[in-house]
């Protein structure tokens, strides 16, 4: 990825800053835009730019922006521009999640991996995700299942293999992120995937694998013969 090359605004120009930005997007693209600049045009106001530096000092960086709750960013932006760039970093994750309307053909557990990985690998909070897959493997639907603590009964098999059989899904794939990064699978993930997998058999509806995802890597429940 090319480096970064933040417009430079005049120290003083708080209140053309946003019309600077706009200008530089419309002419070279975000990519032109650096952290600060980009977060301001969210903010507005002839204080944006600063209170935008201010807010990724604090945080720790846009990272930290990005999965910072809504009382950590009204604290330091007020409650309108915490929404605003909460909704901002939202959609950014919703569109990451999204898979392409074509319908991708799945061939390996890494077509579905690379696809959520981006987004969940990211969550501070665990998310269980289903992918259902036609006769042909390509996908049909995608969505979230769970979110927050998948220990213990609190996964139902049923609530998982729902939409699948109103869809008439020929196979599924099941993912869930570990917050901490590490994907290696727990007890708890094994007697899981085993009791997804028997589910699966009873209703002619193939789990074809379960992925756990952490901070920028993967794990397959089926290579690890889990299944």
């Amino acid at each position: 990825m090319a480096a970064q090359l933040p417009i430079p605004l005049h120290p003083t120009a708080h209140t053309d800053a946003a019309a600077r930005v706009r200008a530089a997007l419309a002419t070279m693209g975000p990519a032109a835009c650096g952290d600060e600049q980009l977060l301001a045009l969210l903010l507005e106001g002839h204080d944006a730019l600063p209170m935008a530096r201010r807010a990724l000092d604090e945080l720790g960086g846009m990272r930290e922006v990005a999965s910072a709750s809504m009382p950590e960013l009204a604290a330091w932006l007020g409650e309108r521009r915490a929404a605003a760039v909460a909704a901002a970093f939202e959609l950014g994750r919703r569109a990451g999640a999204a898979w392409p309307e074509r319908h991708p053909t799945v061939r390996t557990p890494a077509d579905v991996a690379e696809q959520l990985l981006p987004v969940m690998g990211q969550l501070e909070h665990e998310e269980l995700r289903v992918v259902l897959l036609n006769t042909k493997n390509a996908v049909i639907a995608s969505s979230t299942v769970y979110v927050g603590n998948l220990a213990g009964s609190s996964v139902r098999v049923g609530e998982l293999y729902r939409e699948a059989v109103r869809r008439q899904a020929a196979a599924l794939v099941v993912a869930h992120n570990h917050p901490s990064g590490d994907p290696t699978p727990s007890a708890e993930d094994l007697r899981i995937t085993r009791e997804l997998s028997e589910a699966g058999r009873l209703l002619d509806i193939e789990l074809l694998d379960h992925l756990v995802i952490g901070h920028g890597r993967w794990l397959s429940l089926r290579s690890l013969g889990a299944m």
